[in-house]
């Protein structure tokens, strides 16, 4: 499935998240997040993402999409990284 997580985290916590979803997603702005995973994978990244934010205080998103045909993503201006340069 493909994924998108965006977050809103304070600035304690904002670059725990950000390390840990790069083990899992493509970093492709500042606080968002998109790739494929697997039921597993999510489960793991829902958990440790529970772990790491403060539910009073931040707020994360997770969209799921049956796979990347089914998005149509519309980007202006420059991005932060190239997809394709993600090994």
């Amino acid at each position: 499935m493909y994924v998108i997580v965006v977050y809103d985290v304070n600035v304690d916590r904002v670059n725990k998240v950000r390390i840990f979803l790069k083990q899992y997603l493509n970093w492709v702005q500042n606080s968002v997040f998109e790739g494929e995973l697997t039921k597993v994978e999510l489960k793991i990244v829902e958990d440790r993402v529970k772990d790491l934010i403060d539910v009073a205080e931040d707020s994360v998103r997770i969209y799921i999409l049956r796979g990347d045909k089914f998005l149509r993503t519309i980007e202006l201006g420059t991005s932060k990284v190239e997809i394709s340069e993600i090994i």
